[in-house]
């Protein structure tokens, strides 16, 4: 008997206020890490109308203008104009209240400085996570970049709206919105698109169209042709005549961004992960140096578990990491494939305590995690703090490499022959 069911995620645009607070936290990451690689940050963003509050833990010997840079990111997200979005990068209040990180936290990372003379292994082994939690990577063959198809489909709309409004192609778009794809899967494979949810913000009239009704459906026609079918080219799963669009179902979608609604640092981790078809430990990413596990395990767990799928050891996998504050050694590694193993889950995870690097020092050594910022031109995680940090088929992620799916192929071979 087969088994259908539908699931649904979401995805938000880049001028979605707690978007907006996730960019402006990790650009302020990014150039503390391009001047200071050993940086600590706890950066949190508040907007409101007409309102910046940047608060947090910084211990830096970074310089950097936290004004600045957080006026230039909203005015690269579009926020430019106070008539029309009532919040601008140039009129906007910015408020800066930081403080430095507590030394009790910091002391279990401190420890690297006492250990430089040591043998490497040593040094990882004296690095402790900056805290304690638990964190889970996931990967599948549902799509090319190895993600679930809804939250993969949710993040395309959503950057294709953010374009057609930056290029012009829809010039009464503004930079708010929200994108949800409902799929319809059958024995656990997706087969078809049941329902496309779009909601942005736009101007109130469109050209000589003043009616609210005919804007609506000046934009539904606009973002069907322009926005969700160029998604679709390359992707045999399809919408149909039987899917359906939904289009600012409220009847219209003026009054956006932070005027329209507060934003926070961190609301948004399930659009940033596996939009809800993984489990996730509740830590947020954005804001955060490297030596905060709940980032840098994160990507670690979903490197793990893509390099496991791309070895054709599963059709789904999930890793689970947890972590002690002061300790480098995992808690604990979980590894589950729901039933879609080549080999049993005691193998694989074995696989991933033998070939990943999962304490915290290792990890920044493995991805460059503390000196990417400034490799990249003072830019690295301002870029994945919208659309995803995973599956980022446009980033050129160290977690999302498949290095290690050859590797991990033989080792399996050898271990099943063993335990036979």
């Amino acid at each position: 008997m087969s088994s259908r069911y539908l699931f649904t995620s979401e995805s938000v645009t880049e001028g979605h206020p707690d978007k907006i607070c996730d960019q402006i936290s990790d650009t302020i990451l990014d150039a503390l890490l391009t001047q200071d690689p050993q940086s600590r940050v706890a950066a949190e963003v508040v907007v409101n109308t007409g309102l910046v509050l940047i608060t947090g833990e910084i211990s830096s010997k970074a310089s950097v203008n936290y004004v600045n840079l957080a006026r230039q990111k909203i005015a690269e997200i579009g926020y430019t104009d106070a008539s029309s979005n009532g919040f601008s990068a140039e009129s906007c209040a910015v408020m800066v209240t930081l403080d430095e990180q507590s030394r009790d936290i910091a002391q279990g990372v401190d420890q690297a400085h006492e250990t430089r003379e040591q043998s490497s292994e040593e040094a990882l082994d004296a690095i402790g996570a900056g805290d304690q939690g638990l964190m889970f990577g996931f990967a599948c063959n549902e799509t090319p970049e190895f993600m679930p198809l809804p939250i993969s489909l949710a993040h395309r709309i959503s950057r294709r709206l953010t374009a057609v409004r930056k290029t012009g192609e829809l010039p009464y778009l503004r930079p708010d919105g929200k994108t949800q794809v409902t799929v319809e899967y059958e024995d656990g494979k997706p087969v078809g698109i049941d329902t496309i949810l779009v909601s942005t913000q736009h101007t109130a009239t469109i050209g000589e169209i003043t009616d609210e009704a005919a804007v609506q459906d000046k934009i539904k026609a606009d973002l069907w042709e322009q926005v969700v079918l160029p998604v679709f080219s390359d992707l045999t799963v399809k919408p149909t005549e039987t899917t359906r669009l939904l289009v600012n179902p409220t009847g219209k979608f003026v009054i956006g961004g932070p005027q329209g609604d507060s934003g926070l640092t961190g609301r948004k981790i399930i659009v940033d992960t596996y939009g809800g078809y993984s489990r996730h430990g509740g830590g947020a990413f954005s804001g955060k140096d490297p030596t905060k596990v709940d980032r840098s395990a994160a990507y670690a767990a979903r490197y793990a578990a893509k390099n496991i799928v791309a070895a054709g050891l599963a059709e789904k996998c999930e890793v689970q990491l947890s972590y002690a504050i002061g300790v480098a050694r995992p808690m604990s590694i979980f590894v589950e494939t729901f039933g879609t193993g080549t080999v049993n889950d005691e193998i694989l995870l074995t696989l991933v305590k033998d070939h990943f690097e999962l304490r915290p020092a290792g990890i920044i050594q493995t991805f460059n995690l503390q000196k990417l910022p400034s490799e990249r031109g003072g830019r690295f995680y301002q870029e994945v703090a919208a659309y995803g940090h995973m599956g980022r088929s446009d980033l050129d992620l160290p977690w999302e490499k498949t290095d290690k799916a050859a590797q991990l192929q033989a080792a399996a071979k050898e271990l099943a022959g063993a335990a036979v």
